[in-house]
């Protein structure tokens, strides 16, 4: 059987992860492949379910073994990442992986998979309704906000690098097309 995984991608406040979590509970084949990174713990967030939580020195030495199929410092001094284990582990289990990542590791893991990879990019309907529920998390600074919003601008100028483009001004619509064109995608 072909080695498939599906890649979500999209501005931080876009849906991407609300859409992921969406088909993770209707599709038990499909199996979220959980990031490393460097950042602190949020709320509830547990080591090894939402994130695998490193300190910097162990990043590193993972980066220098050749262990992450793409890696990027996403904010200052934040790094993220996909394990190549990681992958290979829900393959082993017969699962497709999901990768739920930034907008610059998805190009890189899509330009290692061409054959057997989908990409989609969750649009938001503006920057401004992507400000606006930054915001409403609660999370953020006015800085952080701000560099939140300017990333978002530049990451949506790399939308046309990805097989799909799907516009999330309706999060159920999002959905449901999302899980058309993967089910399309899985045949």
């Amino acid at each position: 059987m072909e080695k498939k995984l599906i890649i979500i991608t999209a501005p931080s406040g876009a849906g991407k992860t609300s859409i992921t979590k969406y088909l993770l509970a209707k599709y038990p084949f499909l199996s979220f492949s959980i990031s490393a990174t460097t950042r602190k713990k949020r709320g509830q967030e547990v080591d090894g379910e939402d994130y695998y939580f490193l300190e910097q020195d162990d990043f590193n030495d993972k980066i220098k073994k050749g262990e992450f199929i793409e890696w990027e410092m996403v904010y200052e001094g934040m790094y993220y990442g996909t394990l190549k284990s990681e992958l290979e582990r829900m393959w082993q289990a017969g699962k497709v992986p999901m990768l739920d990542i930034d907008v610059k590791g998805a190009i890189h893991v899509q330009q290692q998979y061409l054959t057997n990879s989908l990409s989609l990019f969750i649009e938001p309907p503006s920057i401004d309704a992507l400000k606006i529920r930054l915001a409403s998390r609660g999370t953020e600074t006015e800085e952080s906000l701000q560099t939140r919003v300017n990333k978002a601008s530049y990451e949506l100028s790399f939308k046309h690098h990805f097989n799909r483009v799907i516009l999330n001004d309706d999060l159920e619509k999002a959905c449901i097309e999302t899980e058309n064109i993967i089910k399309e995608f899985l045949g």
